[in-house]
């Protein structure tokens, strides 16, 4: 079943600084959404009950939504690094490796083991590593963001 819902043009009548006025306009509706709201009920009502699975994967995008933790992800897909090779790729301080590096942990996205004084990291499992080359793939290739996405975001 198909549900129907019309929507309407506004029409604005302008003044000049002075309160004459100018025309009566009529606002075109945005290119970039339909100009009639309907859906078919059946379609969205299936995908409502898949979309289900997505529930949870915004926390490792939000991870990975920050510049130094994709960096070390990065990093960690090259190869196993320890915690002062991570501060010193990202530039910053060993507490702050050690911080993203544990909240990578904690996501399951990286996993660590200690070996005398030092502790190294590496990604957990080759997942995480097909996104970022996905990401790069896309962001680099003929797939480049249009500068509206970039400037949006």
């Amino acid at each position: 079943m198909i549900s129907y819902l019309l929507t309407f043009k506004h029409s604005f009548k302008y003044t000049n600084k002075d309160g004459e006025g100018m025309s009566d306009l009529v606002e075109e509706p945005k290119k970039n959404i339909c100009e009639v709201f309907c859906f078919d009920e059946e379609k969205v009502n299936r995908i409502k009950q898949e979309v289900v699975a997505t529930e949870g994967l915004g926390q490792i995008f939000k991870a990975l939504g920050d510049d130094n933790r994709l960096k070390i992800i990065y990093a960690l897909s090259r190869e196993e690094l320890c915690v002062c090779d991570v501060s010193q790729i990202i530039e910053g301080t060993v507490a702050t490796a050690s911080h993203h590096l544990r909240l990578l942990k904690n996501m399951g996205l990286a996993k660590s083991r200690k070996q005398g004084k030092m502790v190294f990291y590496s990604l957990r499992d080759d997942c995480v590593q097909s996104i970022i080359e996905t990401a790069l793939w896309h962001y680099q290739g003929e797939h480049e963001l249009p500068n509206e996405a970039v400037n949006s975001g």
